[in-house]
């Protein structure tokens, strides 16, 4: 292994999730990344949108072959495939975003994601005129549930008689792919008295923000910041920062500095926030700012801790 590798030696890939490259969330969050990447250095890199699951080792094994090199996937599902096609070409680097496998050329990168959540659900109780929040998910998985469980533990910090509601959209990869769905259970919860709705769904939650604008309430969008959708109707966005992930992976790789293992990327570490610009300026009130940079203060601090569900499935409030 060579210690300075030239710009030249690497050929990076990215293989996205299902939902495609341009869902304004998770996968357009490390598209974001990889232009990033090829804006700042001038090296190209090659991208695969899966279709199906059964594209996922396929994609990943015709990429190295050809000899490219890092590839990241990018979510959970591709943790399977990544292992498979990992062990059979030892000599290509990998990451996997959203999942751990333990292999000496994998790099796999995981997300504080209960952190920012729990910062946008103090957000939402400060909004809400109804004490009711509510709360859509993609995909009934521990990980989403893990945004869940941190958004009703800021909200219920901030307003201890708050409810949240929780709906999650399906079992299978359709669920972040449902945008009707998104929007029909945004509507249940406005109808049950919810003023404001977080999602993390994908594509799905696109139906999700365009309900709340229909409705005058509040969405709160995910990954990327999806303030800009309906301005004046998206309170904030809980930023993921894939975009930061894939970047630095391809950067790593390019200057030597690669690694395998596992990277936990949360508050500290820039890995998860929330966004604040023109778009929901006038939403958030200097109360609510300072409320929330407080909170986050606390969580870097270890003051406040803000409950895993991926290492312990009982969500304590």
């Amino acid at each position: 292994m060579t210690v300075a590798a030239h710009a030249e030696d690497i050929k990076p890939a990215v293989v996205y999730d299902l939902g495609g490259k341009f869902d304004k969330s998770f996968n357009e969050a490390a598209y974001t990344g990889a232009e990033k990447f090829k804006a700042d250095t001038g090296v190209e890199y090659r991208d695969f949108e899966i279709q199906n699951d059964s594209q996922r080792e396929q994609a990943l094994r015709n990429f190295a072959r050809r000899g490219l090199s890092p590839i990241v996937a990018i979510g959970f599902s591709h943790a399977n495939a990544v292992e498979k096609v990992a062990k059979e070409f030892p000599d290509t680097k990998f990451a996997i975003v959203d999942s751990v496998v333990d292999l000496p050329n994998v790099r796999s990168i995981v997300f504080k994601e209960h952190e920012g959540s729990y910062l946008v659900g103090v957000l939402a109780s400060m909004a809400s005129e109804t004490g009711k929040v509510g709360f859509v998910g993609g995909m009934d998985i521990a990980l989403i549930r893990k945004f869940a469980c941190g958004f009703k533990q800021g909200a219920l910090a901030q307003n201890p008689d708050a409810e949240v509601y929780q709906n999650m959209t399906g079992t299978t990869g359709a669920a972040w792919n449902d945008p009707v769905k998104g929007g029909e259970l945004a509507k249940s919860q406005f109808d049950r008295g919810a003023d404001v709705v977080y999602h993390a769904a994908g594509g799905t939650g696109l139906g999700v923000l365009q309900a709340a604008a229909d409705a005058g309430k509040l969405g709160i969008g995910v990954d990327s910041n999806q303030n800009g959708l309906h301005p004046g109707s998206v309170l904030t966005s809980m930023l993921k920062r894939v975009d930061v992930a894939v970047d630095t992976t391809f950067t790593d790789a390019m200057n030597g500095n690669w690694s395998s293992g596992v990277e936990v990327l949360g508050l500290k570490e820039g890995g998860v926030d929330w966004a604040l610009d023109d778009n929901n300026a006038s939403l958030v009130t200097d109360e609510m700012k300072a409320a929330v940079d407080q909170a986050k203060q606390d969580i870097i601090s270890g003051k406040v801790q803000v409950h895993d569900y991926m290492s312990d499935q009982d969500c304590p409030v």
